[in-house]
């Protein structure tokens, strides 16, 4: 019995395969036999893998409809945010949209309750009284992004909360509507985050007992 040939005597045998085909081919008139016509099988294409920030999908910019800015008031304003559509609305009277706007909700589900509420606090320069930095005697950050909830501050530090600029408060546990990153997908701590250029608008135009209803949809 024969032995196995072993990989080389095949990689050669297979190349003096194409090559006289090959030259079979020319000497007729006809094309050469390609690799899968001589049962071997073409290289895989290449794979594209697209990069983490590529699979987001990009919010649709924010719209002001500035014709509109002197009929929506404090008295006839109200506020409509989806969290599966992740955008919010600006509205008065009969359905008319004033703003609409791109935000970012809860990360983790239930985080950002949903239903009807009403802005019980306005606050321009409000810092969160949960979420901030450990700082030190500096004001250097010794630990960012911490929680009260978990987190003890190091020993010669101080707390110091997260800004939430234009904080416009809907719960008694701290949900609000306010500035904040909005990465293309929820990822708050339940709050509600603005555009930066977007969130005085609102605040201007809302008042304490403003409607805010929340949707899961």
């Amino acid at each position: 019995m024969t032995p196995p040939m072993s990989s080389p005597g095949l990689c050669i045998r297979i190349a003096a395969f194409l090559v006289a085909g090959a030259l079979h081919a020319q000497q007729a008139g006809v094309s050469p036999p390609v690799p899968e016509q001589a049962g071997l099988l073409a290289p895989p294409a290449p794979v594209t893998v697209k990069k983490p920030a590529e699979l987001i999908q990009k919010q649709a910019p924010p719209v002001v409809n500035k014709e509109l800015a002197a009929q929506v008031t404090p008295e006839n304003a109200y506020v409509i945010v989806s969290i599966s559509k992740q955008r919010a609305w600006l509205m008065f009277g009969d359905n008319q949209v004033y703003i609409d706007t791109p935000v970012s909700t809860g990360k983790r589900t239930g985080s950002t309750p949903t239903g009807k509420f009403s802005v019980l606090q306005k606050d321009k320069d409000h810092r969160s009284s949960v979420y901030g930095d450990f700082v030190d005697k500096r004001g250097r950050t010794v630990r960012r992004g911490v929680s009260l909830k978990v987190d003890s501050a190091p020993a010669g530090t101080r707390y110091v909360g997260s800004p939430m600029k234009f904080f416009c408060r809907l719960t008694n546990d701290g949900v609000g509507m306010h500035i904040g990153k909005l990465p293309g997908y929820p990822a708050s701590h339940g709050c509600v985050r603005l555009p930066e250029e977007i969130a005085p608008l609102i605040y201007e135009k809302v008042k304490l007992g403003t409607p805010v209803e929340i949707r899961a949809e």
